[in-house]
């Protein structure tokens, strides 16, 4: 099988990479980064038709490659991902984040951390009505990921997580933030999913 993952943020291609070689290494994996696509959504402050347009290429694309399902990787561009979906049915086209939400949504009360703030505007809507999201920006991580700066990244997602000792369960919301998961696990007492992971899962269900 040949997955395409598409990137808006190049710190998504090493915890997505390592989750597939771990859970299912007989994948054939194609990555395609446009890292401007993050900074603009930051710029515009919203998803707009253009944005759209650009995500439908990347699909195109993807498509053309002989592709047999596209995950996107990075989760403030949700109706963008749909209509790529939409456009290429019967292809699996997931986004970044829906089946963790899946596995998150079994519980009542989800501590959603995010190191990108467009994410927590986007992402909540995705969840079921009934499940209470409490929402917790990393303020400052994802810079220190964009300096090379790993280390300060997950003391800083660690700090935040302590504002989530009283969900249920804890998911993390960019794909960069995987790696420090048995660290905010472990600093809160909570269960943590990984959207790589419960992504892999998924996908190898599907087509594995």
């Amino acid at each position: 099988m040949r997955i395409t993952l598409i990137h808006a943020l190049k710190h998504s291609i090493v915890p997505i990479e390592a989750s597939f070689a771990r859970l299912w290494p007989e994948a054939r994996l194609m990555n395609l980064l446009d890292d401007s696509l993050s900074a603009d959504l930051a710029r515009d402050g919203g998803l707009s038709d253009a944005m759209t347009a650009r995500f439908l290429d990347l699909g195109r694309y993807a498509a053309s490659t002989g592709s047999d399902a596209i995950l996107f990787t990075c989760s403030a561009f949700g109706p963008c991902i749909e209509a790529v979906a939409r456009a290429q049915a019967p292809m699996p086209v997931l986004k970044p984040n829906e089946a963790m939400i899946e596995q998150a949504a079994k519980s009542r009360r989800v501590g959603l951390l995010s190191t990108f703030a467009p994410t927590l505007a986007s992402m909540p809507a995705e969840f079921p009505a009934s499940v209470t999201i409490v929402k917790k920006l990393a303020e400052g991580a994802l810079t220190a990921l964009d300096r090379g700066d790993r280390a300060e990244h997950d003391r800083l997602v660690v700090e935040a997580s302590q504002d989530l000792r009283d969900c249920d369960v804890i998911a993390l919301a960019q794909y960069s933030m995987a790696p420090a998961a048995a660290l905010v696990a472990r600093a809160t007492g909570r269960p943590v999913l990984t959207t790589p992971d419960s992504a892999v899962t998924k996908l190898k269900k599907m087509l594995g």
